[in-house]
């Protein structure tokens, strides 16, 4: 498993999530990422979601 980092922002740039969690892979990372933003309703919100290595796997700007 490996560790990858939510973030999300208002558009003031106060951050409202800074979350990490677990994944299997870049694929299964980006799912979970869009599950969670749904789940908190930030979705429309500017948010990015990195890989262990830095890769951008999710980002709205």
């Amino acid at each position: 498993m490996k560790t990858y980092k939510l973030t999300a922002f208002e558009a003031n740039g106060e951050k409202i999530i800074d979350e990490s969690f677990q994944a299997e892979n870049d694929d299964a990372a980006k799912t979970q990422g869009e599950k969670l933003l749904t789940e908190k309703n930030l979705l429309e919100k500017t948010h990015r979601c990195t890989s262990p290595s830095g890769k951008l796997l999710l980002f709205h700007p």
